[in-house]
């Protein structure tokens, strides 16, 4: 009697475990959806929306031509971008003058040519 008791409680085990294994894979595909169904995704917003055109990095003609006239250039007016350089014409107290900017982020001054 003893066998057989301890047989039957060795089935239940298997039968119990068996079901466990079965279960769980079953719990894990269960979804519970609070609200719309059919919204779209969320924003991805590291990356900018389709259409959008960054500025160029370089430095912008007319940040060059207000920097020539913070110098004292009168009538200045961008008269060359190189992948390096932006050079700005204009009149200064001694007469016509040209002067350089960087072509990088902030228009750094190069040189000034009176």
């Amino acid at each position: 009697m003893m066998q057989f008791l301890a047989k039957a409680g060795l089935a239940a085990m298997l039968i119990t475990g068996t079901l466990a294994g079965t279960a769980a894979p079953a719990a894990a595909q269960f979804s519970i959806i609070i609200g719309d169904q059919d919204r779209e995704p969320p924003r991805d917003y590291r990356r900018p929306p389709p259409g959008f055109e960054r500025r160029p990095r370089g430095c912008d003609p007319r940040l060059a031509e207000d920097l020539a006239r913070d110098y004292g250039f009168r009538r200045a007016r961008v008269v060359d971008i190189t992948p390096r350089r932006v050079i700005v014409q204009g009149w200064t107290r001694r007469g016509p003058g040209e002067m350089s900017f960087a072509n990088v982020r902030g228009c750094p001054a190069l040189r000034r040519a009176y």
